[in-house]
């Protein structure tokens, strides 16, 4: 490169010497200029995997204390026969209601969802009553022991105007029974000595 420099006149020497520096400051601004940003976006992606990756941690380190929780809350509870368990729902509704004095317009039948730990009872009813007293059951529902719970509930008002009536979507939860939630361990320590 300097045999080739030292062969040019200086005009040409720093011709070359210029299209060089312009050449270098082209390819900067196409290639190099563009990344700047790069090193902020990366880390603030290390950033937020970090903070993810305690939390996982975190959750992680409460697992044992959650199970004992999970445990406990399977040996708790009032146990009931799956076929009382409607007859249950419905006998307190209806107690609920004569005890607030409510008008109970309908009540349909009682259908079954299942989870890990509960049988859940879902019912629809009808009612009206003046406000209080509607008042009055939903408190008297949400505070007794029965696990009852207002899921979905529609108010519209009477004729006249001096009542409300309300279509009610009640879910009672009752805990599995003690043979079906030991059947279930029971039946996965099964599965895995067959494999």
């Amino acid at each position: 490169m300097k045999k080739y420099l030292a062969q040019l006149r200086p005009m040409e020497r720093r011709l070359v010497v210029g299209v060089g520096v312009v050449l270098i400051l082209v390819l900067n601004w196409a290639f190099v200029w563009p990344h700047f940003s790069d090193y902020h976006d990366f880390k603030t992606r290390f950033d937020n995997a970090t903070w993810t990756l305690a939390k996982y941690r975190k959750a992680i380190d409460l697992t044992p204390g959650l199970q004992k929780k999970v445990d406990l809350f399977k040996t708790q509870g009032e146990v009931m026969a799956s076929e009382d368990q409607s007859i249950d729902l419905m006998r307190t509704i209806q107690g609920q209601v004569s005890a607030c004095s409510i008008s109970l317009q309908n009540m349909g039948r009682p259908t079954t969802q299942t989870n890990e730990f509960f049988v859940e009872q879902l019912l629809n009813i009808k009612v009206e009553a003046p406000e209080a007293n509607l008042v009055d059951f939903l408190f008297k529902l949400g505070n007794s022991s029965s696990m009852i719970r207002v899921l979905d509930l529609t108010l519209s008002p009477d004729g006249p105007r001096q009542r409300l009536e309300a279509d009610i979507r009640l879910k009672a939860s009752y805990q599995k029974t003690a043979r079906a939630a030991a059947a279930a361990p029971a039946a996965k320590s099964a599965t895995v000595k067959a494999k």
